[in-house]
């Protein structure tokens, strides 16, 4: 009894399907935060830029995204997780929701 091709391909469909929805999602995430963008040279390879540049202030607020917990808005921001959980002492990690505003400096 020979069996239909489609028993192969659909699973592989699917997981090709996932693969490329998980890859549009880690490319979404990694580029929305600090505002910086990885500049190239000319040989193709990706320098980073720093997040603070000379006659910039520093953002004293930032509004949570959803998806953020706030170890990652601690790396964006380079503001010491400690140092954002000690200005926001109502804040609770679990229950982060987008549209929050935390306290980045005294």
């Amino acid at each position: 009894m020979l069996r239909s091709p489609a028993r192969f391909f659909a699973p592989l469909a699917l997981v090709a399907c996932a693969v490329a929805i998980l890859m549009i999602v880690n490319s979404n995430t990694s580029d929305s935060g600090s505002g910086s963008k990885p500049s190239t040279t000319a040989t193709g390879s990706t320098t980073t830029t720093t997040g603070k540049q000379s006659g910039k202030k520093t953002r004293r607020h930032y509004i949570v995204k959803q998806g953020d917990v706030l170890s990652e808005i601690a790396i964006k921001t380079g503001v010491p997780l400690t140092t954002i959980e000690r200005l926001n002492p109502t804040v609770d990690a679990q229950s982060l929701h987008a549209g929050q505003r935390l306290k980045l400096v005294p």
